[in-house]
């Protein structure tokens, strides 16, 4: 290998070296500002997101990606696809569409408004207890409905959730109490959970949806 060849090799390792050394020490939010046009643009780009803090536009670009996935699952049943049971002991998948809106929304109290599990007002209760439960009564109680009336109920729900989150910072999803069994537990955790809940729900919604009669 010539003079010339070992410098220029030696310059780029060393320059790849300091970039690599650049990235690693540089925090979250100093990416935040040179990637939100491009997140933006991309449902399936995660990360921070225009008029949010770097964690929490993080974790509302993956809510929002399997938010997508869920409609897609489901934008095309029938009320009588949606209301099918394959047995007296399974959800329907508009129960467990309902069942997704309740979930959300019974963490938007327990986050935003500091509302301790389960210490719900008889007016939430009245709305949302059937569907959080799922189970027999909502069995025999949510059925009937066209596919937008579950998905007007995920997007009222998920409007309230985004502009809460946009008054928050990091500090606030990174807050902890003690939850899931007593075990210390954030906020940021707390709504990983609300996300991965919708990903099981559809796993269930598509194992319904190939065995629906033909």
């Amino acid at each position: 290998m010539n003079t010339n060849k070992r410098t220029n090799r030696r310059a780029f390792l060393k320059g790849t070296t300091l970039l690599t050394a650049g990235l690693a020490a540089t925090p979250l939010t100093g990416w935040a500002g040179q990637h939100e046009l491009q997140q933006e643009e991309s449902m399936y780009l995660i990360g921070p997101r225009k008029g949010y803090s770097p964690h929490i536009g993080t974790l509302l670009s993956t809510m929002t990606m399997m938010r997508s996935w869920v409609i897609d699952t489901v934008k095309d049943l029938t009320t009588e696809q949606l209301d099918y049971q394959i047995d007296e002991e399974s959800n329907s998948i508009g129960a467990m569409l309902y069942h997704l809106a309740a979930t959300e929304k019974y963490y938007q109290l327990n986050t935003f408004d500091d509302i301790p599990w389960g210490e719900w007002s008889d007016e939430v209760n009245a709305e949302w207890e059937v569907p959080m439960g799922l189970g027999k009564e909502a069995r025999d109680k949510v059925l009937g409905n066209t596919v937008d009336f579950y998905l007007t109920k995920l997007a009222e729900v998920r409007k309230v959730t985004e502009a809460e989150f946009a008054k928050r910072d990091d500090a606030w999803i990174m807050k902890s109490e003690p939850f899931f069994g007593n075990q210390p537990t954030n906020n940021y955790c707390k709504w990983f959970h609300v996300c991965e809940h919708e990903s099981n729900h559809r796993g269930q919604m598509k194992f319904v949806i190939k065995r629906l009669p033909s």
